[in-house]
């Protein structure tokens, strides 16, 4: 599963979203691969993400670096950068809740990985910058 999150209106918050919905246009003819827009995030997710063989997250994530920084965290790698980076928000999950969930019910995807990229602008807009 590729799990593309994030705000598409507040620009770079959306990051996420827009990398997702673009692999997919380049990728939509590989069988086994589903694309979906988690948006802001819900509890909803929980399901298939504890349905994903392999998980890809896609988000806009502070990184500490320029605009346009990407850095890709593997399995427990991904679980520390979200510990220690658990963002306030005032969706009704978090991807650490999500994985959570699908750790106690022994269904977490045996292979995951968050592609984190550093925002630069998030401003009202629906066009990343």
């Amino acid at each position: 599963m590729v799990l593309g999150i994030g705000n598409t209106l507040l620009q770079d918050e959306g990051a996420g979203v827009h990398a997702m919905r673009q692999l997919q246009s380049e990728f939509a003819d590989y069988a086994g691969i589903e694309f979906v827009d988690g948006g802001t995030l819900s509890f909803s997710l929980a399901g298939p993400i504890g349905e994903a063989e392999c998980l890809l997250v896609i988000d806009a994530a502070e990184l500490g670096d320029k605009p346009g920084t990407v850095r890709v965290f593997r399995d427990a790698e991904m679980d520390r950068f979200l510990g220690a980076n658990r963002k306030r928000s005032v969706h009704e999950a978090g991807l650490l809740d999500l994985l959570a969930v699908a750790h106690l019910t022994d269904s977490l995807p045996s292979r995951r990985a968050l592609v984190g990229i550093q925002p630069g602008v998030l401003d009202w807009g629906e066009t990343p910058s």
